[in-house]
């Protein structure tokens, strides 16, 4: 009752939710500090953030957009297992990776969670999950493209208490101790994000001292409302009506596939309603993704239809329902392989984005990479002798849009604001020289605005024995373009051996042995083009042609316009007239 009978006035539920930003902002920022791992401190593979008492999500802080929603499915099933029976206290911490339930993602993504207390109630949660660079496993680096079952990918915590009342569980770590490559990284990891759960804690006890508990809650209660009322204010912008696609995920690693999927959007005045039925059940293979990794999905695509700069919490997905098959290959079961989910969860988000897209262009591009192009790459430095382990997605294009030519060099929808590892952090920790770091020129995506460019990343190996699994997925189709607008390419790689051979192309492979001096060259897709080509300015052509981004030839036979190669002079051809 207290929360219906506190009356605040607007501006001090203003201070309080900003408060409440600033501290996800703070958590999201302690962790990348202490964090152990380049993966987390370089590539930002980890999110953070506060939820209500109930696991309402109140703030999250992103690297990855791909885990939006998953802090509050951890909380959510921390609270089933604990929270019925008054089994938390202050100083609680559980630990989750549950693919299934609470984790969403794969093992490697590990969740924590801590019950925030004030005058002796559960006011809140902090939470984080982050990429540890180990979680044992079969392989270096716990995710795989060929594992058969979720006991070949690596430990599994099903929300297990880390902090007991405060007290460390020494067993636990012990266990994590003796079953990780790197331990080190791993535990280093793991007390980064135990610090910023702390920070979380104090940050949020002290707004309680200031304001009071009754303004804090009311404060919470405003922020979710605020939330919907924006979501549903732009859910009426949207087109109405029912939209569909169709769609695949090619392979699951180990040699089966295509696999089919589909989606039906239905949007009215209230709801955004994604029907997932009929898609492909659970495969053998480590592409499966849950439910939970299937909603992120869908809470991604959501925010870019409607409004991708407001702040996230779950009263902006109230309009949201989701409608899938028990079992499917998007929303699977114990014990399927998960290591590489993330190929089905950004296809699934693909799906909603190409039924919407000829509809809201103003919003989505034409295709993109349509692949997190995940490397893996272990083996021993040459000057040290010490083990080394590459855990990294890859960037590459966009699609061309409406008003605008698509985005070159960046990561996929779900990877969102993260970062290669820099070439000097790369040449210095491991064992590998950077040959090459280029935009790649393949001349496709054309359009009246033209797909961004893929990249060029090319690792030369400085021992022998090195090891690289790659998951470089939308390996065999094209890259779908909108309005006229052509394909893009295709994402694969090579290897160039010290002896001069090329073997390739590959998509996806599983520890593939590099000798000393074997090149692993890794090439990403150029994303779809928007609109005729022959529509583009003849001038904007010849600019492309000087940087060389299409040849003289490809302007000519998509764009109808003749380039000089020596002057960049131009003429318009009869094709365009």
């Amino acid at each position: 009752m207290a929360i219906q009978e506190t009356k605040v006035d607007p501006f001090t539920l203003e201070i309080v939710k900003d408060s409440l930003l600033a501290i996800g902002d703070e958590m999201f920022i302690a962790l990348a500090k202490t964090s152990m791992s380049p993966i987390i401190y370089e590539v930002l593979d980890y999110a953070s953030g506060l939820t209500d008492s109930k696991g309402q999500l109140l703030t999250q802080g992103n690297g990855v957009t791909g885990f939006i929603g998953m802090l509050s499915f951890m909380v959510k099933q921390s609270l089933e297992k604990y929270g019925d029976e008054n089994k938390l206290k202050p100083g609680d911490i559980i630990i989750v990776n549950d693919p299934y339930g609470g984790g969403g993602s794969h093992l490697s993504d590990v969740g924590l969670v801590m019950p925030i207390f004030y005058e002796g109630e559960i006011i809140a949660f902090s939470a984080n999950k982050a990429h540890w660079t180990e979680v044992g496993g079969k392989d270096p680096g716990s995710f795989t493209n060929d594992s058969r079952d979720i006991f070949q990918e690596g430990l599994q915590f099903p929300s297990v208490k880390l902090f007991d009342g405060g007290v460390l569980n020494e067993g636990l770590v012990e266990i994590i101790r003796a079953n990780v490559r790197f331990p080190d990284l791993s535990l280093g990891d793991m007390w980064a994000q135990v610090a910023a759960l702390k920070t979380g804690e104090r940050r949020v006890q002290e707004t309680c001292e200031k304001y009071g508990k009754d303004v804090i809650l009311s404060a919470i209660d405003s922020h979710l409302n605020h939330g919907e009322i924006i979501s549903r204010q732009e859910l009426a912008k949207l087109p109405k009506g029912t939209f569909s696609a169709e769609g695949f995920v090619e392979t699951d690693g180990i040699g089966n596939g295509p696999f089919p999927i589909k989606v039906e959007v239905t949007i009215t005045e209230k709801d955004f309603i994604c029907d997932f039925r009929g898609s492909s059940p659970q495969v053998p293979g480590p592409v499966n993704c849950s439910f939970t990794g299937l909603a992120s999905a869908v809470r991604t695509i959501f925010l870019a239809v409607t409004n991708p700069d407001q702040d996230v919490n779950d009263g902006v997905f109230r309009p949201l329902k989701i409608v899938v098959d028990e079992g499917s290959i998007m929303s699977a079961q114990r014990p399927a392989p998960t290591s590489n989910y993330f190929e089905t969860m950004l296809a699934c988000t693909d799906l909603i984005w190409k039924a919407l897209a000829p509809h809201i262009p103003h919003r989505l591009a034409a295709a993109h990479l349509l692949s997190v192009c995940s490397v893996t790459l272990s083996g021993r430095h040459q000057e040290t002798n010490e083990p080394f382990l590459i855990v990294e997605p890859s960037v590459g294009g966009w699609g061309g849009a409406d008003g605008q030519d698509g985005a070159s060099g960046q990561f996929c929808i779900l990877d969102g604001e993260t970062y290669n590892v820099p070439v000097e952090v790369a040449e210095t920790r491991y064992g590998v020289m950077l040959d090459e770091y280029s935009l790649r020129m393949d001349g496709t995506g054309a359009g009246e605005y033209i797909g961004g460019k893929g990249v060029i990343r090319s690792y030369r190996a400085l021992t022998d024995g090195q090891e690289a699994t790659i998951t470089y997925g939308r390996n065999k189709h094209r890259l779908w373009g909108i309005d006229g607008g052509m394909e893009g390419s295709v994402n694969k790689f090579y290897i160039h051996k010290e002896t001069g051979e090329i073997d390739g192309p590959y998509g996806v492979y599983s520890r593939y042995e590099l000798k000393k001096n074997d090149v692993l060259k890794l090439m990403t897709a150029t994303g779809g083009g928007y609109g005729n080509p022959l529509n583009r300015p003849a001038k904007q052509v010849a600019r492309d042609v000087k940087n060389e981004y299409y040849t003289v030839e490809e302007a000519k036979v998509f764009f109808g316009v003749e380039v000089d190669p020596i002057t960049f002079d131009y003429k318009e051809l009869a094709a365009r007239n």
